[in-house]
């Protein structure tokens, strides 16, 4: 088990205006790191693609809580933990497969895919009624510093 060097949790409500908040939230975590702009891109997204899904899947109906919590672990790996208390989801596999969703035309079905594409590690666990946590994780290439 890596040791967790640095942490933040955020909490905040299922409107679609705080996605743009969980992602640079999730960047300015992140830069501690000392990432490259692709890899705080990767982040940026991977967030936008859980943190929309708690949105659109886990409360569709309604407004509910969604938890973000980023930990800075031993080795230079970021873990970004996104989590719902709404619907869940019922068959995890299937919903991991390309073009599959739930949330109508207008969806692409490729969330999972992104994260998955993004990050080095994905975990999905949800219970229906109870709720979805989604588990990444990256590890940031470590840089020297020039002149040294």
């Amino acid at each position: 088990m890596k040791r967790i060097e640095n942490y933040v949790k955020i909490e905040f409500l299922s409107r679609s205006s705080n996605e743009s908040f969980a992602r640079v939230a999730a960047a300015g975590f992140a830069v501690q790191m000392d990432p490259t702009l692709d890899e705080l891109g990767d982040i940026k997204t991977a967030v936008s693609e859980a943190v929309t899904n708690a949105i659109v899947h886990a409360y569709p109906d309604s407004l509910g809580k969604i938890m973000l919590r980023l930990r800075l672990m031993e080795g230079n790996v970021l873990e970004l933990t996104i989590r719902d208390w709404g619907r869940g989801i019922e068959d995890v596999e299937q919903a991991r497969q390309p073009l599959f969703t739930t949330g109508g035309a207008e969806r692409s079905g490729m969330g999972f895919t992104i994260m998955e594409s993004f990050m080095d590690k994905l975990s999905v666990k949800s219970v229906p009624g109870r709720g979805t946590t989604v588990t990444m994780r990256k590890r940031i290439a470590a840089r020297v510093a020039a002149g040294r």
